[in-house]
């Protein structure tokens, strides 16, 4: 069975610092292009980062690049999601997502992933 498990949200101060994993399991994340998505409360879900299988590289919303890192740790099978310099904006619930068939022109569509966690809550506020 297929999991991916997101952890590390919680709640910090403006210019903070927090670090999100994602887990995977039934699934190897080495073989798998990976992406972190967020949704704050009434808005759309929207891209945040990702990273792909085949050393094409990574992307980042230009919302948060400069601030936020992805990057894989294959002996854990995970992917983490640094996030530097939090902005009030950053509040939202994180998710990771996996998808063996991606475009990396379209990494920033929801769709083009097959697998996704349930998400982590980040809340930034003073």
């Amino acid at each position: 069975q297929v999991q991916l498990v997101e952890s590390g949200g919680g709640s910090m101060q403006p210019g903070g610092s927090l670090r999100l994993s994602c887990v995977g399991s039934g699934l190897n994340l080495r073989d798998y292009n990976i992406a972190w998505f967020r949704q704050a409360p009434g808005k759309a879900r929207e891209p945040v980062a990702a990273l792909w299988n085949n050393n094409s590289g990574t992307r980042y919303a230009d919302s948060v690049k400069g601030r936020f890192t992805i990057a894989r740790d294959p002996a854990k099978n995970m992917v983490v999601l640094q996030l530097n310099s939090l902005k009030p904006e950053d509040t939202a619930v994180y998710s990771c997502a996996a998808g063996l068939y991606v475009g990396f022109n379209r990494w920033f569509l929801s769709s083009a992933y097959d697998y996704w966690g349930q998400g982590t809550q980040v809340t930034v506020s003073s």
